[in-house]
């Protein structure tokens, strides 16, 4: 803080941080929409106006839906882990810069189109509107993209071999009832 510069509140501190996890958790739901092929939890994350501009893509939240969801299902799975997150907020508008590792694989395990890793950058505006934040512009920068083939073989979990296995739909244990 700069000399002269008034120190905000704690009132207006507490209520940043609170609008920065708030920002933080529709990020992290939408991985886990991604993850679990749950589109109406992808959908959520987005105001209905909003702009999407992903490799591969550039238009509006609900052709966005419609585009990954003819797109996902080929992938035996994905894995998006979230790195660093950084919320800028000015009013009821932000920026967001959220580094992402995004991980793609499906049979045949040999296929570079369906067996990579990227390092990303999601580049959002989020607006609250009505009290909520939601995404308004998203920007999805590629930093790299490393091709997983080699000797083709990747361990996936079964019942068989006594792993617990990820689902790609709403039975996902995720959403079980906590107990």
């Amino acid at each position: 803080m700069r000399v002269g510069q008034s120190n905000p509140s704690l009132e207006a501190q507490m209520q940043a941080l609170v609008d920065k996890q708030t920002i933080y958790e529709v990020v992290a739901r939408y991985c886990r929409g991604v993850d679990r092929l749950d589109l109406e939890l992808v959908r959520s994350c987005y105001h209905p106006d909003a702009a999407e501009h992903h490799p591969g893509f550039d238009g509006g939240r609900d052709d966005y839906i419609a585009w990954i969801g003819q797109g996902l299902p080929r992938f035996e799975g994905t894995m998006h882990v979230i790195a660093n997150h950084l919320v800028e907020l000015d009013g009821d508008r932000a920026r967001s810069e959220t580094y992402v590792n995004a991980y793609h694989w499906a049979p045949p395990y040999d296929d570079a189109d369906a067996n990579f890793s990227t390092g990303s950058r999601y580049i959002d505006r989020f607006e609250r509107r009505d009290g909520e934040w939601r995404i308004a512009e998203r920007s999805c920068v590629r930093n790299w993209v490393r091709v997983e083939v080699g000797s083709g073989e990747l361990q996936v979990p079964t019942a068989e071999n006594g792993w617990p296995a990820q689902k790609r739909d709403r039975s996902d244990l995720v959403y079980a009832p906590l107990r």
